[in-house]
């Protein structure tokens, strides 16, 4: 399949989908305009599938049919082209990844769509060795809040993986100056999960900071902690 015939079959399946007071509900959930067709989430995975079931689709058809996609703003159609890369994880290259740093400057401008590559598509990279954690350093400084934004959220399943918090830690740290909002909520939700797993190397982190960084940062980072411990992290008055 070609990336002109993906293209035209996946907005075809969008418009004749499409439900207008799903996509006025589904405004609730982003803090940006959110411009859509209103399909489920279900219905979504289900013709993604479909497509990936196809002998004919590779990765490189989905690359070239995303800025296709991209072009519209449409919510369902971006999700279409990052759910198929998903699909692929052992065509990813180096290449593929430069690929994906460029959308920021284009269409990833939701939280949703960060995390839809933060969550599922980048850990593929780093877990494939396809890339190292260094690869990320230039996304620390973008332009783009949310490519920022993928760094944390990024690096909480190699986290997982392997038990150790340090290396993360300090990597992200940058990000504790950071000014928006967005980057603060996944920055605290990485520092959420790396106290899970090591809470005194987290801890000291967190006393580092607390009387500077952002306090969205401590109150997702916390949010697991009892009323004692958070009280331990609360800025001085």
């Amino acid at each position: 399949m070609n990336s002109t015939a993906l293209f035209q079959e996946i907005t075809a399946f969008c418009q004749s989908n499409a439900n207008e007071e799903t996509a006025r509900k589904s405004q609730r959930y982003f803090k940006e305009e959110y411009n859509g067709y209103g399909l489920s989430t279900t219905l979504i995975l289900d013709k993604v599938n479909e497509l990936l079931h196809r002998k004919e689709l590779s990765l490189s058809s989905v690359l070239e049919a995303i800025p296709m996609l991209m072009k519209s703003g449409k919510y369902e159609e971006v999700s279409f082209g990052l759910l198929l890369v998903n699909g692929f994880p052992k065509e990813y290259t180096k290449e593929t990844f430069t690929t994906i740093g460029n959308w920021f400057s284009i269409s990833i401008t939701n939280w949703a769509h960060a995390d839809t590559l933060g969550m599922y598509i980048l850990p593929k990279f780093i877990d494939r060795n396809v890339i190292s954690m260094d690869d990320f350093r230039d996304w620390l400084y973008s332009p783009y809040k949310f490519q920022r934004r993928c760094v944390p959220v990024t690096f909480i399943k190699p986290m997982k993986k392997n038990r150790q918090v340090s290396s993360f830690i300090s990597f992200v740290e940058p990000l504790m100056n950071d000014p928006e909002r967005e980057v603060h909520q996944g920055v605290g939700w990485f520092l959420r999960e790396a106290w899970k797993i090591q809470r005194d190397e987290t801890e000291a982190f967190l006393l580092k900071w607390k009387e500077t960084a952002p306090r969205l940062i401590m109150q997702y980072a916390c949010e697991k902690m009892s009323a004692e411990e958070k009280a331990r992290f609360k800025r001085s008055k």
